[in-house]
């Protein structure tokens, strides 16, 4: 069969958990298995060979786990169930910290790296000399990963949180762990595949906001910019451990990003 009637039946069977984006997810998979055009051929072999993948989508396993990679930022990266799937909203710290950015002052910690997106689109995209820093050596390793793969040469430093960091930046970026004990019990189906560690931050989300307002001041050099995605309900919580911080919307209109400056 054609892959175009390939893509509608494989669209059928993942609407209970795609839903509108089914046939979205559909062509995703197809084409991560090598069939781009609607009108390649699609031989019973290939299709049972899809078989498994679409299982574990129908088990509620995100995407882009099952594919192995994703998309940031215009950028290809590579993710697994050690890492957090990037997502748009985060692009947001990106676009601002690119703007913060200068030939003189480019020195750049990405905290809680994870997948090591953030750091390395501003290494990418922006010339930043990034050191990509979390306490998770799986997430490391799949920062480094993502920098041969994007072509940058970064920094890599396990630490937990700002720990074991001894450098002086210009700029700080931090997509921390901010869900709550209770958003924990009760995030969704999807939220249970991505890692435990990367996700909860303390009985109010708020555990390692307080860490940062604390210790950012010695590593951030005068005139520097701490920029740190927030979850949609934290922006009173975060903005008052940084009295004089601004808090930035996402393009959904939602509190995502707390900008706060080191004045000299």
């Amino acid at each position: 069969m054609m892959v175009r009637k390939a893509e509608r039946a494989i669209a059928e069977r993942l609407k209970p958990v795609a839903g509108e984006d089914a046939q979205l997810e559909a062509s995703f998979l197809l084409r991560a298995n090598g069939f781009h055009s609607p009108y390649q051929e699609l031989s019973e072999t290939d299709a049972k060979a899809l078989d498994p993948l679409i299982e574990r989508r129908l088990t509620g396993e995100p995407l882009p786990y099952i594919l192995g990679e994703w998309e940031f930022y215009g950028l290809p990266f590579y993710v697994d169930a050690r890492v957090l799937i990037p997502r748009p909203d985060t692009e947001r710290v990106v676009e601002l910290a690119l703007k913060t950015l200068t030939p003189e002052r480019n020195a750049v910690l990405d905290l809680c790296c994870g997948s090591g997106c953030i750091g390395i689109a501003l290494a990418v995209c922006g010339g930043a000399k990034v050191t990509a820093s979390d306490v998770s050596a799986d997430a490391l390793e799949m920062t480094e990963r993502n920098a041969r793969r994007n072509g940058v040469s970064i920094e890599t430093v396990r630490s937990d949180f700002l720990d074991g960091i001894d450098g002086m930046y210009d700029l700080i970026v931090c997509n921390p762990p901010y869900l709550s004990e209770a958003d924990m019990q009760n995030r969704d189906a999807a939220l249970r595949f991505e890692p435990e560690l990367a996700l909860c931050g303390g009985q109010d989300g708020l555990y390692f906001y307080h860490r940062l307002a604390e210790e950012y001041r010695r590593v951030l050099k005068p005139g520097g910019t701490l920029l740190t995605e927030i979850g949609m309900t934290q922006m009173d919580g975060v903005l008052a451990l940084f009295p004089g911080a601004e808090c930035v919307k996402d393009y959904g209109d939602r509190p995502r990003v707390v900008v706060v400056h080191n004045d000299d």
